[in-house]
């Protein structure tokens, strides 16, 4: 089977240089795989080799060779390298914060619940009870305190919306699948195009949060349902499908997925996913997939 050598920079850090391709090149040969000729999807930026031999034997080694630069390593299959499929998870993904621990900070709890919000994402505390630990701090929060944090603080990640717009301009279909709360993935999955979100309701009475979550709650569980779900409405092969995310709760459905991404993701989850991205932004996930900078489209609302 040909695999794929991905090399992705950062352009905000440094660029990929051919000298960097080289030593990829060396690590190649040194490994006794089979090294088609170098393919620049952008310049400075996204390199592939096609290359013949044990992906994984092969990995370790290129990203030890060039741990001293700022690019994303990874090995990925030919085959079905475009996807049919996105899921993306939202808070510390498509956005650059977690909507809870903001929602927190108003009431001036912001770090006690951000401290239990990065043990889930670490896997070190089951997601639904931690979720509803936090939730019961939230009562008596005016549900219009979204609109102001998605106003002022809430920004989307660098990328997102290139991504999303460009696979589904090639025909991709893409879900929001998030943890966190309807309130914040309607309008950020509206702004980034997505075509659907689900994501966790906040019970709201008399115009303030109850402290109550809406049951089933949206976990790791569901986000692998959704994969499934999705897969099987589109009447898609398993292979033409993409996850994206950062926390344990994304574990799943990263597993699940035809290509599996960790992005700035945590320990636990970069360990298991098909490819990493620690460098690049969003964008990063279409030159997985093959895209050539100029294939790249803009939202409508511009990236």
């Amino acid at each position: 089977m040909t695999s794929v050598l991905s090399l992705i920079a950062a352009e905000t850090k440094a660029p990929l240089t051919g000298a960097d391709v080289e030593r990829a090149r060396r690590a190649l040969d040194a490994a006794k795989a089979h090294a088609d000729a170098p393919v620049w999807l952008s310049p400075d930026e996204a390199c592939d080799i096609h290359f013949e031999g044990a992906a994984g034997d092969v990995l370790a080694g290129l990203r030890a060779e060039l741990s001293d630069r700022p690019i994303d390593v990874n090995v990925v299959s030919q085959d079905f390298r475009r996807k049919r499929l996105l899921l993306a998870d939202m808070d510390s993904t498509l956005i650059e914060q977690e909507c809870i621990d903001e929602l927190a900070a108003e009431i001036g709890l912001g770090q006690d619940v951000a401290a239990i919000t990065e043990r889930a994402m670490r896997g070190e505390i089951a997601f639904e009870p931690a979720l509803r630990e936090r939730v019961i701090l939230l009562k008596g929060i005016s549900p219009e305190i979204a609109a102001k944090l998605l106003a002022e603080r809430i920004t989307i990640m660098p990328g997102a919306k290139v991504l999303v717009a460009t696979m589904r301009a090639f025909g991709a279909y893409s879900a929001l699948v998030s943890g966190g709360f309807t309130i914040f993935a309607g309008p950020v999955g509206q702004q980034i195009g997505f075509d659907e979100h689900r994501a966790n309701m906040l019970v709201a009475e008399g115009g303030a949060f109850t402290g109550a979550v809406a049951e089933p709650i949206l976990g790791r569980a569901a986000k692998e349902e959704a994969l499934l779900d999705l897969t099987a409405r589109l009447k898609l092969d398993p292979r033409e499908t993409l996850a994206v995310g950062d926390g344990a709760n994304d574990l799943g459905m990263i597993r699940l997925a035809g290509l599996g991404v960790a992005y700035r993701a945590k320990p636990a989850v970069r360990a298991e996913a098909d490819a990493a991205l620690d460098h690049a932004d969003l964008a990063g996930v279409l030159f997985l997939q093959g895209y050539r900078r100029d294939e790249f489209v803009l939202s409508p609302a511009g990236e």
